[in-house]
């Protein structure tokens, strides 16, 4: 007998099988419980999805012995026949190699005539954007008003290539794409009925493979088993299909935060000898430091990242050793080297360069830490030295201390991130400060509201009516993250409101957004008037004659940038 392949052996037989389609499953099965069920429907979406086979499994449901029902019983003789491909009521047409009207008109001829044995005839045509112009013209009016008899599946991958006047006749269902974590589960039922030793990570590597496909991700099971047997390491799928072992890419983006630059030369060595695709490879890790900015911004990621759930608990380790902003250098430096690997032949240089830069990126110390930090050394008030904020890069050796305009001023590097008196424990703009730090999008918004009452007892905050960070403070979830930081900070239980400010509002406090334009509107001002009246300048002036068009503020140099 000959091999029958996986996606054959295993195709799904009953609407519960369709994995990752249950949206469609359920509205089929409760239009043929309800006697609602179209003269035509239109299945779209992905190769491998399920969409050919949701169409014979319906047409089984429709002709079953013992239906209409929501499942076909797949024993009478109508639903062995259609299963086996050769059910005389039931056509399955090519639309890529029947694209000729003189089809179409093959097929009214066909319509006209009752069914020879089942309930309806059905017909199902596959790739249904690939009929033409003329082709299509002559299906309209059966059509629109088919036989009662007549059934009409079509399924496509490309329904924008399928005329609205088709459209607007069909019922329309959109197939997903099949979540890794589905398919992964699937392949896992298939491996033990078959007999198949193999790990979940082989499998999900598998899954991976198959983007989003049953049909490909069972392909590809197929080609694993022809070379590893029933015994399936997971070095060997690495290596039979060509993907970039998960591991891998954890250590790379493990060294970038370590900052080993010996160690991301080496992690592209490894590349190299494993016969890695370059730029794939820059393309997996652009994909995995995306991954790593989705799990530090969101406390629960699973609906956005497709990925297994051992590796999302790596990620998430990962993600809680770096900041946000840092996250974001580090993808415009891959997403920047991709786009030149696309454009020369040195791709291998080309991550290595990238991949030292990114070693080489010191911690992001937020604006308005160094603005609140100038603003309190200009007006010679004493500031309380505090470390910095943790960073994922290990502290430089104390044997190379460098010499930097802060230390002239009396000030320790480490305190650029110091907190301003007006930020002292209790204050709006600690709290401000704080809800920044735990979440950077919170904070964003909480930056524009106005504190008119600030107490362990209530927290009372002003927005403009109508305004976006009104509605989004106002949000349920946003209350609750509020009311939590609110406790940790006050040591108390705030009752916290958030209102619409009136019309015309006056002597409201400022929120910190304003005072923080405030601030570098007086420094920009003190800054022109210094420039305009520095002597040197007039001198200039007058010596070479001219005017001045426009004076910025530039950082002095350090010994680190000479």
């Amino acid at each position: 007998m000959s091999y029958l392949v996986l996606a054959r052996k295993w195709r799904p037989q009953t609407f519960s099988d369709l994995v990752g389609q249950e949206h469609i499953s359920r509205t089929l099965q409760n239009a043929i419980e309800s006697g609602r069920v179209a003269h035509a429907f239109l299945f779209t979406g992905a190769r491998g999805v399920g969409k050919t086979s949701a169409a014979r499994i319906l047409a089984k449901a429709l002709d079953c012995e013992k239906g209409p029902s929501a499942e076909p019983c797949n024993a009478c003789p109508a639903c062995t026949s259609i299963t086996a491909g050769n059910a005389v009521d039931v056509f399955e047409i090519d639309g890529a190699s029947n694209t000729g009207v003189e089809d179409i008109r093959e097929l009214r001829e066909n319509i006209k005539y009752l069914p020879s044995s089942f309930r309806f005839k059905i017909f199902i045509i596959d790739e249904v954007h690939m009929l033409s112009t003329n082709a299509f013209n002559a299906l309209l009016k059966t059509l629109e008003e088919p036989p009662a008899h007549v059934k009409f599946i079509f399924a496509t991958t490309e329904p924008h290539k399928v005329p609205v006047t088709i459209l607007s006749r069909c019922q329309r269902f959109d197939f997903k794409r099949i979540p890794l974590q589905k398919i992964v589960a699937r392949l896992r039922h298939i491996a033990e009925h078959e007999q198949i030793a193999i790990s979940d990570e082989a499998l999900t590597t598998v899954a991976r493979k198959g983007d989003g496909s049953m049909r490909d991700s069972l392909s590809t099971m197929d080609q694993v088993l022809a070379f590893c047997g029933n015994t399936v390491s997971d070095e060997e799928v690495v290596s039979l299909l060509g993907v970039v072992d998960r591991r891998l890419l954890l250590d790379t983006s493990r060294t970038v935060f370590s900052g080993n630059r010996k160690s991301a030369l080496e992690t592209v060595k490894k590349v190299d000898d494993f016969g890695y695709n370059m730029r794939q490879f820059c393309q997996e890790l652009i994909g995995h430091f995306r991954n790593l900015t989705i799990v530090n911004l969101v406390d629960d990621p699973r609906e956005l990242l497709d990925l297994a759930e051992a590796e999302l608990n790596d990620i998430k380790e990962q993600a809680q050793q770096t900041r946000q902003e840092d996250l974001h250098r580090h993808l415009s430096i891959l997403l920047k080297a991709e786009n030149e690997m696309a454009q020369s032949g040195f791709a291998r240089l080309i991550l290595e360069i990238a991949l030292v830069k990114m070693c080489s990126l010191a911690p992001v110390v937020p604006v308005r830490e160094i603005l609140e930090r100038l603003k309190a050394i200009e007006e010679g008030r004493v500031l309380p030295a505090i470390a910095a904020k943790p960073s994922h890069r290990p502290k430089p050796a104390p044997e190379q201390p460098t010499s930097t305009r802060n230390e002239r001023n009396g000030v320790e590097p480490a305190s650029i991130s110091a907190v301003a008196p007006s930020e002292a424990k209790g204050s709006w703009t600690g709290f401000v400060a704080l809800v920044l730090e735990k979440k950077v999008s919170l904070g964003s918004l909480l930056e524009h509201g106005h504190p008119l009452q600030f107490s362990p007892l209530t927290i009372k905050i002003g927005f403009p009516p109508d305004s976006f960070y009104l509605t989004a403070l106002k949000d349920p979830d946003s209350i609750s993250a509020l009311k939590e930081l609110a406790q940790h900070y006050l040591k108390a239980q705030p009752t916290i409101e958030i209102i619409a400010l009136s019309a015309g509002a006056k002597d409201i406090p400022p929120s910190e957004m304003e005072k923080k334009h405030l601030q570098m509107n007086e420094r920009t001002a003190r800054v022109e008037q210094a420039g305009r009246s520095h002597p040197m300048v007039s001198a200039a002036l007058e010596v070479f004659g001219g005017e001045i068009s426009d004076i910025r503020e530039i950082e002095e140099d350090t010994p680190e940038k000479k």
